[in-house]
């Protein structure tokens, strides 16, 4: 395969809706509640300040 026949199946691919069912707000609100809660751990297990 060609670099540029993998480019336009990247680009059509990206392009195309197969992803309706994941809602972006719920996605970037679960990730930041991940992210808070990796924070959270981190910082209770530095005790050395």
């Amino acid at each position: 395969m060609s670099f540029h026949s993998t480019a336009a199946q990247l680009a059509t691919l990206a392009e195309s809706e197969a992803h309706e069912s994941l809602n972006p707000f719920l996605t970037g609100g679960s990730a930041l509640g991940i992210l808070l809660l990796l924070l959270w751990i981190t910082t209770r297990f530095n005790r050395d300040r």
